[in-house]
């Protein structure tokens, strides 16, 4: 099973339609906040709020189910500080998630803690790190969980 996973977007259509063009072949596609867009713009994604979206009712967090795992879907701007993750691995567990997707930070960000794999697919509209913007692709083959990185540049072409 192939997942998108985009956030912090920040108003920027593009690479929002870009992307959905680019992986036709996904199950899912997850934005984890800060589009600063309404919902409508967000078609196609599985969509929270982040702390800068202040249209419409878009959910705080929410739960998708795959068969064997459960995703949380969050912002995460509630639920941690600087690089300390532990909040969101406790909401994970309270869950019964054992993948949470979130955003917030500008960074990309693949770990595992305490059992529960983490993944910050960075921003689409400038990452705090330096690095070119990006989201992420998670492959799930039965209990194999597999995350990668990729790179969006502005006004390419596929």
């Amino acid at each position: 099973m192939k997942i998108v996973v985009v956030s912090d977007n920040h108003g920027r259509l593009e690479p929002l339609k870009d992307i959905l063009m680019l992986h036709q072949d996904a199950e899912v596609f997850i934005h984890c906040g800060d589009s600063e867009m309404p919902a409508e713009y967000l078609s196609g994604y599985v969509s929270v709020k982040g702390n800068n979206d202040f249209y419409g009712d878009l959910p705080e967090y929410r739960i998708i189910d795959l068969n064997e795992h459960r995703i949380l879907v969050t912002h995460g701007h509630r639920m941690m500080f600087l690089d300390n993750r532990e909040m969101l691995v406790n909401k994970a567990k309270s869950l019964n998630c054992d993948i949470v997707c979130f955003g917030h930070t500008h960074v990309y960000e693949n770990r595992i803690q305490d059992g529960i794999v983490l993944v910050n697919p960075g921003s689409l509209s400038r990452n705090r790190d330096g690095s070119q913007t990006s989201y992420a692709i998670i492959t799930i083959e039965g209990n194999n969980i597999k995350t990668k990185r990729l790179e969006y540049k502005f006004g390419c072409k596929f």
